[in-house]
Parts: structure tokens; C-alpha cells; sequence
């Protein structure tokens, strides 16, 4: 049996036609939200390879296991330097660790958060911004119903895929979100199939569109 998001996203004649039907994606809640947004921001703006290999490093200061934001805010700076994270991004961790234990963070308590509500707490953290608050609510939280608009793939492959023109981001944003409405509440799932989509070679991309 087809997932219920793909028979919803099917009214999108031109979305459905990149989505694999027979390999369906699918999203999962995972616990401990502060380590992974610990994560987000290590791997900010680097390869996949070299993000895990810096997380690696930063479980390791804790004998392997995941940490607690009191634990990473005892660790000196120079330590979590030392892992291969910037100067800002070290900040931006312990800022994370000090806004777990001022503010919260648990789970529990984001769980009964709208989206819009989790996007409005946590960007107050100082190296926290939308797009890594809406990675969060996707592949941490489990939200079916994230649009991630900012997202330079996303923008890519709906700019393939609709033929959007891309001189005027304010005008390319707002058909962006007149298409994704239709999509309502199984976002995620297109976004994560628009990815999947971009890292397919281009000639086939372009085969695929013009059967859309």
C-alpha cells in the first residue's frame, strides 16, 4: 500500500513525476534534541564527510556517548576548538548548552510547540537561524508539515522542475509557496524528494522533467 503522502502529493502532476513511488521516504522522531542541534551547527556550510568526522570528535570528549548540555558547557573552549569547529561555531555550541539549561530544551516541551512556535524559541540562540531550526523540526522532531523555503536546493530544483524564474527572489518565494500549499501537510516529504531529486544527474533530470 502507498503511503498516504504520496497518494496527496499525486495531485501534483509535476512533483509526482520525480518521486520513485517505489521507494517511498519516510521521517522519524528522534530523541535528544539538544546534541542534535549540536550537529546542525558543526556541520554548517561543510561536506557530510567532514561534518561526521568533527561530530565524531566531539562525542569522543565524552568517552563516545552523547553529552549533556551542563557537560558541554563545563568543556573548556580551547577543547571544543581543538575538535576542528571554528571560533564561532564553538560559541554558537555553548551558546546552544547555556539556552538547554536557562531556557529547556526537552523534548516533551518542544513536542507541544506549532513549528512556528519551535522556529520562534530556538532562533533566539545566537548561531541558530530558520534553516537550521526547520532541519531540526524534519529530522529530529519529525514534523511531516516543514516547507524550507531558503533552502538553495530546494529553490534549485523547484526552479527545474516549474520552470520559475529566478531574477526576482521576493516574486520566486512567493511562487514557491503558491505551489508548495498544494502539498499541505506532507511538505516534508516533497522537500526531502526535491533533494533526492537535485542529486540525480542532470540528463536524467532533464528526461524526468520533460515527462512532467
Amino acid at each position: 500500500m502507498k503511503p498516504a503522502y504520496i497518494k496527496h502529493l499525486g495531485s501534483d502532476l509535476k512533483l509526482i513525476s520525480i518521486i520513485d513511488v517505489k521507494s517511498p521516504v519516510t521521517i522519524a522522531k528522534r530523541p535528544n534534541v539538544f546534541i542534535h542541534l549540536c550537529s546542525s551547527i558543526m556541520s554548517q556550510q561543510l561536506s557530510t564527510a567532514v561534518a561526521k568526522v568533527i561530530f565524531k570528535r566531539f562525542l569522543q570528549l565524552y568517552s563516545g556517548e552523547e553529552s549533556t548540555s551542563a557537560q558541554v558547557l563545563d568543556t573548556p573552549f580551547e577543547t571544543l576548538r581543538g575538535i576542528g569547529l571554528s571560533n564561532a561555531k564553538t560559541r554558537y555550541v555553548q551558546n546552544v548548552a547555556r539556552f538547554a539549561i536557562e531556557e529547556g530544551m526537552e523534548d516533551g516541551r518542544l513536542d507541544k510547540m506549532t513549528n512556528e512556535e519551535v522556529i520562534d524559541y530556538l532562533t533566539k540562540i545566537k548561531g541558530v537561524g530558520k534553516w537550521t531550526t526547520e532541519m531540526l523540526l524534519m529530522f529530529t522532531l519529525g514534523r511531516e508539515d516543514v516547507f524550507a523555503i531558503d533552502d538553495l536546493v530546494i529553490q534549485q530544483a523547484m526552479c527545474r522542475l516549474y520552470k520559475l524564474k529566478t531574477d526576482d527572489k521576493k516574486k520566486l518565494k512567493a511562487r514557491m509557496l503558491k505551489i508548495s500549499e498544494k502539498w499541505r501537510p506532507y511538505r516534508t516529504y516533497a522537500c526531502m524528494h526535491l533533494w533526492l531529486w537535485k542529486d540525480i544527474k542532470p540528463d536524467v533530470i532533464k528526461k524526468t522533467a520533460s515527462a512532467g
